[in-house]
């Protein structure tokens, strides 16, 4: 099977430099807004495709980073320092003399295609009169756009080294979109002669139908007659469609139209021909929970094709592996992989139930806690005791249950994430909060706990702190059961009612001050 092994972007929409390398089956891309994620989807579909007209459709100047064409409009504006758009693929193609060669910007012999978009030499007279403009005008309209292979050659859509299948769910209900696909899925399961001799085929059944069944219509017209239109906006390609059950795919609905398009895309090819390349955008938009998990259950089932899939959905990252992620960060254009996190890891939050994961790993600073009554309770007490705000000083809380802190923290390990884990020492600080956590001594970890065994869990720390506040609370009702042992009963009632009732006046117990100081330090 053809493997991308690696992609290169220079200035390639907000990659300056850019290199990042691919597994063999599944890659994940995750990231937040903005950080890449659909244009490292672009820049292989666009170097795959071979095509200048979809290089036209979408802009070179919309391709081209930005920072770089400011700092060459406030530079002297020579010709010599036009800046260059590359994007390489390097391939595992095994010494494909068409394929290698050196022409790559490592200057190693190995198998590879590459796309250039660069000023037109023969228009240097032109380029140099838009340069001499006093207004901030650059000349995209005189670069030109070239797709060839490290060897050299040059090589077209009419030419495809990988064959693959773009599948962009957020355009799911759009009708270009969605002929688009019919007609790239059709290019990959027919053979180009035969989709000739089919296209011939349907025009002359065309011709035959004016000739019989428009015939005696025509005859009874003079000057005007009837036909059935043809040529390239009307042709089998883009009369074809895709139906379920005789019924088109666009008249599905949207989460319907998506499982259908990335099953059918999913589908097994001959052998012969197989779809080398599969690359989709956000394959949870539009659908149930249900329906997610079928897909993602059919996306792991299928090893005959390199998938490259970008998401928000933790279900989708963490049912594919956690060591296929790559992440992208938009403060930084260095991705990150996940290939060294513990296997034992990652199958954990494959079988685990639904959690937050993706939120962990787009989070810059996080506080873990291991119930509902710390996590009610956490905004409130930061407030008081920072005069700030979570959401202010960039810090994610989430409720992840004692058990799973250390697979969390493997991620932390691997992407230098800052994690604060407040945790009851559960009678034993020693053995629970220290021993129980040798292995993740780290600049970017801490683990905070109260000191005193008696004070075991957050619920007796709470109350000690707020004896009165919670007498008023909770004691004239009380006949069985003391206060405290109410409060541990009913944690999270406990937890919201304080919050509704008394937020202002909570005491903060001191290893959950010192978790937030040390986090924002």
């Amino acid at each position: 099977m053809k493997i991308i092994e690696k992609i290169k972007l220079f200035n390639f929409k907000r990659f300056i430099n850019f290199e990042v390398q691919f597994t063999e089956e599944i890659n994940l891309l995750i990231g937040d807004n903005e950080a890449g994620k659909s244009s490292l989807l672009t820049a292989i579909a666009l170097v795959l495709s071979g095509s200048k007209s979809k290089i036209e459709s979408i802009g070179i100047d919309n391709l081209f980073n930005k920072q770089i064409i400011n700092e060459f409009l406030v530079s002297e504006k020579s010709i010599e320092n036009l800046p260059t758009l590359r994007i390489e693929l390097y391939l595992n193609e095994q010494d494909n003399p068409h394929l290698n060669g050196k022409v790559n910007s490592e200057g190693v012999a190995c198998d590879g295609l590459v796309l250039t978009c660069e000023p037109n030499e023969e228009l240097t007279h032109e380029i140099s009169e838009v340069l001499a403009q006093g207004e901030s005008n650059f000349p995209f309209e005189y670069y030109v756009v070239n797709f060839s292979t490290f060897s050299g050659q040059a090589y077209s859509g009419y030419r495809k080294f990988l064959k693959y299948l773009t599948l962009d769910s957020s355009q799911i209900n759009n009708d270009y979109a969605t002929k688009e696909y019919i007609k790239a899925v059709y290019d990959n399961f027919v053979e180009q002669t035969e989709r000739i001799k089919l296209k011939n085929e349907y025009r002359q059944q065309k011709v035959t139908f004016k000739e019989t069944n428009l015939k005696s219509i025509n005859d009874k017209l003079d000057e005007y007659q009837f036909s059935i239109r043809s040529g390239t906006k009307s042709n089998l390609e883009t009369d074809l469609n895709i139906v379920e059950d005789d019924v088109p795919i666009e008249n599905k609905g949207k989460g319907r139209q998506c499982f259908i398009k990335t099953e059918f895309a999913l589908r097994e090819h001959d052998a012969d021909k197989p779809l080398d390349v599969l690359l989709l955008e956000e394959p949870e938009n539009h659908l149930s929970h249900t329906n997610m998990k079928r897909l993602v259950h059919r996306i792991s089932e299928s090893h005959a094709k390199q998938i490259f899939v970008a998401t928000h959905n933790s279900l989708i990252s963490t049912r594919l592996n956690l060591r296929n992620s790559i992440l992208l960060n938009s403060s930084s254009s260095e991705p990150l992989t996940m290939r060294n996190l513990p296997e034992d890891t990652a199958k954990f939050f494959m079988k685990a139930p639904d959690n937050n994961v993706l939120e962990f790993i787009l989070s810059a600073k996080v506080i873990l806690v291991e119930g509902d009554a710390e996590y009610i309770l956490l905004d409130s007490l930061y407030s008081l005791v920072t005069s700030s705000t979570l959401e202010a000083d960039d810090i994610h809380v989430i409720s992840v249950g004692g058990t799973s802190f250390k697979r969390y923290l493997d991620i932390a390990k691997v992407l230098g994430i800052r994690t604060a884990v407040i945790r009851d020492n559960d009678g034993d600080y020693q053995a629970n909060c220290i021993d129980n956590y040798v292995d993740y001594v780290a600049d970017n970890i801490g683990v905070f706990y109260d000191g005193v065994n008696a004070n075991s869990t957050f619920e007796i720390c709470l109350y000690g702190l707020n004896q009165e506040v919670c007498n008023e609370l909770w004691l004239a009702d009380r006949r069985a059961l003391t206060v405290q042992d109410y409060m541990l009963k009913n944690k999270a009632d406990c937890a919201f009612e304080l919050l509704d009732r008394k937020a202002g006046q909570v005491a903060t117990p001191d290893y959950i001050k010192r978790a937030f100081q040390w986090i924002n330090e």
